[in-house]
């Protein structure tokens, strides 16, 4: 009878078990485990579960055919994970009632008779096996929501009503009247021939989609870099440097994922040894590093697991930055030369905004951007991009595309030198982003929306300014007025000497 009574007082309430996720359980998707310095996510799942059709539309407008199936498959993983919910607490239910009689009897007088002893026994072999029970419900319960929360990031932002449904952009408008130019004469010879480019020394450095900018070549692409920078202060945006490198989460929490939907390589992954996944080393415990492919990345970053004033906002940022594409495309008329290269410098812009301010938000990017096309002199049209050419992250996107003289044979000689993105709350809620919302009486957290654009990518605006300021007879490029201050006098770019 005392072992039987210390049995008793060592039994405890059972509580949900908080074990990690086991890997080998039946429920567990393919996604890698998030890091535990990872932003936590707030997606809106309930939304996606109550709007199945809507997201599966969204992906099939957008060719994420991989990932249409994820909202039903999320509804179904939801609905097991209730019933893991409902085993558990009959669990719990059970464990409360064995308690209380094992309480009764170890306080009834009667407790010396056998039969009350027996009674105890089967109550407390019953609560042995309870508690790996409610471990197991709890664990695959995890392993369900792990699921859930991975098929819903997979999930691109929903499609704004300005986006055109299919594979062609509609036109909005045009920059500049387009010259009249007779010659074919591209950007890479001009280069060669007044000696500003040299591609040879960068295929031996570094391989193909590499590049030397050199003497004026070098000094253009820092006085383009200033100028975007002065524009784009002179609207109210604060200079920001950022990292280049950021890691592998924060990357896909921005909507950029190491492959595109046609499994193309995207981003520079930093190799660390025994990785079991694009997140995490095994044997070190660090996350996995990416090199950013936009300034975009670390810019929404900056603000990841803090709260935002609404009085702070807009918050508008600009900055400078080396950026890194693994994609390169096939050689062609497509990537010759600067127009498509693996590292590049790019001015960008990035804005957070309370909801319902996105558009005046996207309109001053778009601003900035005009201005400084026109102002270079650049002939461009303006399209609303088709819903296949979305990233994941953007709602609506706009694209300028300067004219290319070398080009013509291809997309009448335009080429995209200029982006900007609304992608409402779909970065603020991977990155635990927040906003603190003060009204009279009363204060509720929400989450901001951003805005992002190109106010200059140098490669390719570098790349335009040569073929549409060559001149064939005197063999020079004229370079544009708003650029002279930072060239150090140098007006037109002529052959050197010893070229």
């Amino acid at each position: 009878m005392i072992a039987t009574h210390a049995a008793v007082s060592r039994f405890k309430p059972l509580a949900a078990s908080g074990s990690a996720v086991r890997r080998n359980s039946r429920y567990v998707n393919a996604a890698p485990k998030r890091p535990s310095i990872a932003p936590k996510l707030s997606i809106n799942i309930k939304h996606i579960r109550e709007n199945p059709d809507l997201y599966t539309k969204t992906c099939n407008d957008r060719n994420y055919l991989a990932q249409k199936a994820n909202p039903q498959r999320i509804i179904q993983l939801f609905n097991a994970s209730n019933q893991l919910r409902v085993d558990a607490r009959d669990v719990r239910r059970r464990n409360n009632h064995i308690q209380d009689r094992l309480e009764v009897l170890r306080r009834s007088e009667a407790h010396e008779q056998g039969t009350t002893i027996d009674e105890q026994d089967q109550l407390l072999l019953e609560a042995e096996t309870l508690k790996p029970s409610l471990n197991r419900i709890s664990s695959s319960e995890a392993d369900l929501d792990h699921e859930i929360e991975s098929l819903a990031a997979e999930l691109p932002n929903l499609t704004s009503e300005e986006t055109p449904i299919g594979k062609e952009p509609r036109l909005l408008g045009y920059i500049n009247k387009r010259p009249e130019i007779s010659t074919l004469v591209n950007h890479v010879d001009i280069g060669k021939d007044l000696g500003l480019l040299d591609f040879a020394a960068a295929s031996t450095t570094s391989g193909w989609g590499w590049y030397f900018l050199k003497d004026e070549g070098a000094l253009l692409e820092q006085a383009l870099i200033q100028y975007a920078l002065s524009v784009a202060i002179r609207h109210g945006f604060s200079v920001v440097s950022p990292p280049s490198m950021v890691y592998s989460h924060i990357a896909s929490a921005c909507g950029f994922q190491p492959r595109d939907q046609g499994g193309e390589q995207q981003s520079y992954m930093i190799a660390q040894p025994e990785k079991p996944s694009p997140f995490e080393s095994a044997r070190e415990g660090k996350p996995g590093l990416t090199l950013a492919g936009t300034a975009e990345i670390p810019f929404a970053a900056m603000k990841a697991n803090t709260t935002l004033q609404d009085r702070e906002l807009p918050l508008q940022i600009v900055g400078a930055s080396r950026c890194y594409r693994a994609e390169a495309g096939a050689r062609g008329i497509d990537t010759k030369g600067l127009y498509r290269v693996h590292e590049f410098t790019k001015v960008e812009m990035f804005s957070w905004i309370t909801k319902g301010k996105e558009v005046a938000a996207f309109e001053s990017l778009l601003a900035v951007q005009k201005e400084i096309l026109q102002s270079l002199g650049l002939h461009c049209r303006i399209l609303e991009m088709p819903s296949t050419d979305l990233g994941a992250s953007a709602t609506r996107k706009v694209d300028i595309e300067a004219f290319f003289p070398s080009r013509r044979a291809k997309d009448d000689g335009y080429g995209e030198v200029t982006s900007a993105s609304i992608c409402t709350d779909y970065q603020t809620r991977r990155l635990n982003t927040r906003l603190k919302l003060a009204s009279p009486g009363q204060t509720k957290t929400d989450f901001p929306y951003t805005v992002n654009g190109t106010a200059l990518a140098v490669p390719r605006i570098l790349a335009a300014l040569l073929e549409n300021g060559w001149n064939q007879e005197q063999k020079v490029v004229k370079i544009p007025e708003v650029l002279h201050s930072w060239m150090h006098g140098t007006r037109t770019i002529e052959k050197k000497p010893d070229c």
